[in-house]
This record gives structure tokens, sequence and C-alpha cells, in this order.
């Protein structure tokens, strides 16, 4: 079995668990590719216990490998899809960092993570990707996301207007500080901090959030992932904030954004028993009782 790891590095990982993490690697006798940037980082702590190769960027990655693991949190693991891009490569996210909605499989549970993939008892999920076009290039080779596109106001500047169609017919203006629209698995991110709806994985749709629009009978609204979305920004600025996932272009207002649902989708590893009801759960307390600890 062969695997590529990636991380930012940083103190959201733990060198003691890191170093753990890579011991039951070698017992498996994994073959196990590095990042480099985060390889230079550890080779102190990896020491004498392998010879590990490294990777600098997507084009080092092909079919050859069975699974490239996320070390760190939901925003490491946002950056391992840029580098998986169209390769069909399935992601695991080890959760280092807090939260962890997508990086789901905790510290605890390295030493199972591991043998399943041994074993190959672990599952993939489809995860739908959002592709952003425009009339100027924008976010290079990667202009898709698996959370969220969204359009934002600058700083202290005042709202903006986001004229917003669906297959070219008239939806709604947004008199608001910018505009979400989120795959399901992005509903659990910034949208839902927004008020957005949480949608099921494999719901087949998109999520339109207002970010704290100026007419309070606006509300989030879920449409099918087969429309284009298309927008035209005014405001008193001249440009406004377009990102996807974590990454960001000052844009001018002038320029024509659409976004679709993207041509290819990631595919995200679970261990057997960690469900997105299981992870909802968890991760928002749902069902539990704080008053009666």
């Amino acid at each position: 079995m062969k695997i590529a790891i990636y991380s930012r590095g940083g103190e959201s990982v733990n060198m003691e668990d890191l170093r753990h993490f890579i011991s039951e690697l070698a017992l498996a006798r994994i073959s196990t590719i590095i990042y480099e940037p985060f390889f230079r980082n550890v080779i102190p702590l990896l020491g004498e216990e392998g010879t590990y190769g490294t990777f600098h960027d997507s084009n080092d990655l092909d079919d050859s490998f069975d699974c490239i693991i996320s070390l760190g949190g939901d925003g490491t693991l946002l950056d391992t899809v840029t580098l998986v891009r169209d390769k069909n490569i399935p992601v695991l996210g080890i959760n280092f960092g807090r939260l962890g909605f997508l990086a789901s499989i905790g510290k605890d549970n390295l030493s199972a993570a591991v043998q399943a993939l041994v074993n190959r008892t672990y599952v993939t999920d489809q995860r739908t990707l959002i592709h952003l076009d425009a009339n100027i290039p924008l976010f290079g080779e990667t202009p898709y996301a698996l959370n969220e596109f969204a359009i934002h106001k600058r700083d202290t500047s005042s709202m903006i207007k986001i004229h917003t169609y669906l297959n070219g017919e008239f939806l709604n203006t947004y008199w608001s500080d910018g505009l979400i629209v989120s795959t399901p698995t992005g509903s659990t991110g910034y949208s839902l901090s927004c008020n957005g709806p949480v949608v099921f994985p494999d719901s087949g749709s998109f999520v339109i959030t207002p970010v704290a629009p100026h007419n309070l009978n606006v509300r989030p609204i879920i449409v099918p992932d087969n429309n284009i979305i298309s927008f035209e920004v005014e405001g008193r600025a001249d440009d406004f904030i377009c990102t996807l996932d974590s990454r960001k272009e000052i844009v001018d207002k002038d320029v024509q954004l659409a976004v679709h649902k993207e041509s290819f989708s990631i595919r995200l590893v679970r261990l057997n028993e960690n469900n997105f009801l299981q992870t909802l759960r968890e991760k928002l307390a749902w069902g539990f009782d704080r008053r009666n600890p």
C-alpha cells in the first residue's frame, strides 16, 4: 500500500501524536510519501524509523497512491482537496485540530485508522464540489471548492447588492455583507454560522445563504445542484472579496461570476462507525443535556 501525507504542520500537530502515527504506518509496512515542506520540519522526529519519499505538489500524485492523509483540522483537509484535484485519490482526515467536521477521525483512533487502511475496511463517501467560472482567470488551476463559494464586501465598506440568477432567471437581489453558495458538505461550515440549514452530503443540492442581509425576510434557500448560479455585484466600493473555501481573490465589481457543480467529486474516507449522523451528534452536541452531566 502507498499513501501520501499532507499537513500544514505548526501547533495543530502534536509531535507525540505524530510520532505514534508514523510508527503505526511503519509497523503496517505502508509506503509513506510526505509533503516536502512538512517533511523538512519533522525529519528530526522521524529519525531512523524508515525511508520516506516526498512530494511537492499535485503533479507528484497519481493513481499509484491508495490514499492521501490530511493531518490537522478541516482547513488542512481543504488544502488537501486542492492537491488531489480530479485524480480520484481518497482523502482521509485525521483531526489534529479543533472541531473537525471533515477531518472526523480523532487522535485516539490512529491505530484503528491504520488497520482500516491495511485491511481496506474503510468507507469512501463521494462529495460534490462547486466550480467557479469567471470572465477573467481566478484561482489558478483550482477554481473549485469542497465547502463553499462566497462573495463578501471588503473590510469596513458599506453593504453590497448581489443580483442572483438561476439558469439565467432572476432569483433575488441580496442587500447584504455577502452571499454564500455552499455544497452539502459546506452546509456545516460558514453557511451554518449564518443560519443556513444542515444538508445531508448526498442531497444533490446547493445552499444559498446571505451574510447579514439588510432585509430580514430574506432567508437561506436550497436549490438543486444542476443549476448554474450567476451573479452581478453593485456597491460603493470598486471591488469585493471572492472566496473558494479558505482561498480568496480581490475582484472588480464588473467581473462576471457563475458557479455550478464541478465535473468531478472528492472521495472522503471514514471508518465504518463514523457516519454523518454520528458526526452531527458529536460535533454539535445534539441529544446531550448539559444540565445533567
